[in-house]
């Protein structure tokens, strides 16, 4: 049986690379989009999906109080949130407001693929070892000791490639502030530049 999946991610090699992976994938037909918008306009067509997949940090998505709202339009539609840098509270309090699981952007694709199946036959998901784990925005190392929380949350965006401008969207920082926090970050792991702190977060 094909399952007919919604995937909305502002990010476009993210969403290319599922789209890729989708297409080789037997019993899964993806649509995809790049904002919130346009996933509440899928969403309210004629298409019915079995799930739709929201970014939590997208553009016009507004965290969780998106998800609210998608959940208010789904109809039979099934609505799950993934994320790199959500925290467990926010996977706990969406599949507290309904949604059919939480993804986190660690996975592999294989897994996100499980995942994405399970979710479509009606059952819910949230990685364990994610929801019973250490915070996201911790890191299990030394430099923990030297990174302030803000400056980790920047690291793990680099390494997803994010633009200075992405990154202070979703900060909710200025860019100068990012700028600011990638000077005290390059001083603290000893590199002299985005590429060289991407592959240091690695």
């Amino acid at each position: 049986m094909t399952i007919k999946v919604l995937v909305a991610d502002d990010h476009e090699l993210l969403r290319d690379t599922l789209e890729l992976y989708f297409q080789q994938s037997d019993g899964v037909d993806a649509d995809f989009v790049g904002d919130y918008p346009s996933a509440l306009e899928k969403m309210q067509g004629e298409t019915e999906y079995d799930l739709v997949l929201l970014d939590y940090s997208m553009r016009g998505m507004n965290g969780l109080e998106g998800l609210k709202a998608a959940l208010d339009v789904a109809g039979s539609n099934r609505v799950a949130l993934m994320s790199g840098i959500a925290p467990r509270d926010v996977a706990a309090e969406a599949l507290n407001l309904g949604a059919a699981g939480f993804v986190p952007k660690t996975l592999s694709a294989k897994s996100l693929l499980s995942a994405v199946r399970f979710m479509a036959e009606g059952e819910r998901y949230a990685p364990i070892d994610f929801l019973m784990g250490e915070d996201q925005t911790s890191l299990a190392n030394p430099l923990a000791e030297k990174l302030l929380s803000r400056e980790v949350q920047v690291l793990r965006r680099l390494r997803a490639g994010m633009s200075n401008k992405e990154i202070a969207r979703e900060l909710g920082v200025t860019e100068p502030t990012v700028k600011l926090y990638l000077k005290s970050l390059f001083r603290k792991i000893n590199v002299n530049n985005r590429t060289q702190a991407a592959l240091f977060a690695q």
